[in-house]
């Protein structure tokens, strides 16, 4: 079996994965078993009913009612539903598949299947699932084939995602069938994912207009777990976390098998400072991951989510000081083939976090491994952790050769499905700001820093709000290593405004306290961060002196 899915890997590593439909027109994989990044014999594997998944005719519990004799069927297809509103992309096909066993004419399990397809990258399967759905449609009822009709604009959308006239299509095509199926709650969720960037939104990116959309499915379908989940990642993304967090809670309960679950509520524990709480819902969701995996024969490095939970876990353990943890998670993620570009991108908090722990040689060899990946945005970044070490180094003209590397590499990143360019920019601006700091350009690199703090900021969601933490750290330490006090001060004064409870915004401003010989602000900085750091390892070197200075009082 493992062998099966390493040789599957292999033919899907052979190119860069494609954009959301933009497949070439023959499949370059066709001899491979794989659907996207993950094998054929996974996606169709038999599977059994499930407690946990959210499905079922319950409250909050997802049912959607289709056109079969078969009430197993029925469930088996709900089950993929629920699945697929979590983002569990195997188990949804799975269970769409199982559907169809017990019912072929099933024809909205191949809408599913078209739907779970599109998810991993399989432009070609997407459109040859709809088809059969398609051809199916005779025998089902008219708000199924509308249902079919609107998978057909969204796909025709996500063919071309830059055409902001089919993504108005898609919508148009979703409020014609509205206006007849009023009470059909998919619509209404459907709906408020088409208010994002695109017609690849699927409820991750919406902001205040998808809201409304999500509480009319709640109205037509008290607490359905896809409206709460929706709602989550919207209120993250306009910064209302306490709605984001009561969501979240209500989430994790009605799905308390899904790792997603708790992994969503965990994102919002962090931002309101219960940041050991976020630890516990993370480590639900890795555990959950872990047993699954075992139980189903399913390698992690397949799951999309496996690495965003260690990523977040770990990170929640570094802004605790358990470094140890933090550690020993990131080089787990670290180790994972990245399944998309997204995945490829966040790769850059091993380096980072080993040049914050002053760890150079380790660092530059982590950044060596990226140069090669096939994804440009992660050979970017790679070169971005090597110019940071040569700064660290003191080696300016390498730091200025890699980091014409890292935008010779950031100029081949794909615009879409995500604007991977727009994201990197902030990290190539932090090494052209710290070179100008030490080259002359003070003034010039003074703005540069700061203004790379304001735009991590100001980015929603919640793994932006922690990257912009640890970015502003590295912004304030490239201060103090170039002795700018007044700078260092500025950006410590963001991390705090940023989290207050984060206690290396405390410690930066205790050093740069201690700078300018004010022992007093040193002193109160330094006991706040030993407060917050009351469950750190006890040997972090951060910690040691701040308890030093506190005890010299």
């Amino acid at each position: 079996m493992r062998l099966k899915i390493a040789l599957s890997l292999l033919c899907v590593a052979a190119l860069p994965l494609a954009a959301f439909g933009q497949a070439a027109a023959e499949d370059p994989h066709a001899a491979c078993t794989a659907v996207g990044y993950v094998p054929r014999e996974l996606l169709e594997k038999p599977v059994a009913l499930r407690d946990g998944a959210g499905a079922g005719r319950g409250s909050g519990q997802v049912h959607d009612p289709v056109t079969t004799r078969s009430a197993e069927a029925q469930a088996f297809y709900d089950q993929g539903v629920a699945y697929l509103h979590s983002y569990v992309w195997i188990e949804a096909s799975r269970a769409f598949h199982q559907a169809l066993r017990l019912d072929p004419g099933l024809a909205l399990a191949h809408l599913g299947l078209s739907r779970v397809a599109t998810a991993l990258d399989d432009a070609v399967r997407a459109r040859a699932e709809l088809e059969k759905a398609e051809a199916l449609g005779t025998a089902a009822t008219p708000r199924e084939r509308r249902r079919i009709a609107v998978r057909r604009a969204q796909l025709e959308a996500l063919a071309d995602l830059g055409s902001v006239a089919k993504h108005s299509a898609y919508k148009k095509a979703l409020d014609d069938a509205l206006a007849l199926d009023m009470d059909d709650v998919e619509l209404w969720l459907l709906r408020g994912n088409t208010e994002e960037a695109s017609a690849a939104g699927r409820g991750q990116r919406g902001g205040a207009s998808s809201v409304a959309f999500y509480e009319r499915a709640l109205a037509v379908s008290p607490d359905h777990l896809a409206a709460h989940h929706y709602l989550v990642h919207s209120y993250e993304m306009i910064g209302r976390i306490d709605d984001a967090l009561v969501h979240g809670e209500v989430y994790a309960r009605l799905a308390a098998g899904v790792p997603h679950a708790h992994h969503m509520w965990a994102h919002d524990l962090r931002r309101v400072g219960r940041t050991a709480d976020a630890i516990v819902e993370f480590r639900k969701a890795l555990a959950l991951e872990n047993a699954y995996y075992a139980a189903e024969g399913i390698p992690a490095e397949l799951d999309w989510h496996h690495q965003h939970n260690l990523d977040l876990l770990a990170t929640s353990h570094q802004h605790q000081g358990q470094m140890r943890e933090a550690e020993a998670l990131m080089r787990r993620s670290f180790a994972l083939p990245p399944p998309y570009e997204y995945s490829a991108f966040n790769k850059k908090e091993w380096p980072s976090f080993l040049l914050s722990r002053g760890r150079v040689a380790e660092a530059r060899e982590a950044a060596r491994g990226l140069t090669t990946s096939r994804f440009a945005a992660a050979r970017s970044l790679a070169h971005v952790a090597l110019a940071q070490a040569a700064l660290v180094a003191g080696t300016l003209a390498e730091a200025r050769a890699e980091l014409a590397l890292a935008e010779r590499e950031r100029d081949a990143v794909e615009t879409l499905p995500w604007n991977g360019r727009l994201a990197l920019q902030p990290y190539l601006d932090l090494v052209k700001g710290s070179l100008e700091l030490r080259e002359g350009a003070a003034e010039a690199g003074r703005a540069r820093l700061e203004e790379v703090g304001r735009r991590l900021r100001a980015l929603p969601g919640p793994d932006a709000w922690m990257q912009a933490l640890f970015v502003l750290e590295q912004l304030a330490r490239a201060a103090l290593d170039a002795k700018d006090w007044a700078l260092a001060e500025r950006l410590a004064r963001q991390m705090l405004d940023h989290d207050p409870a984060y206690a290396g915004g405390h410690y930066a401003l205790g050093l740069v306290a201690a700078a300018r010989g004010d022992a007093p602000a040193s002193q109160q900085a330094f006991a706040a961060a030993s407060r917050l750091w009351a469950h750190a390892d006890g040997d972090l070197p951060e910690l040691q002196r701040v308890r030093k200075t506190v005890a010299a009082r």
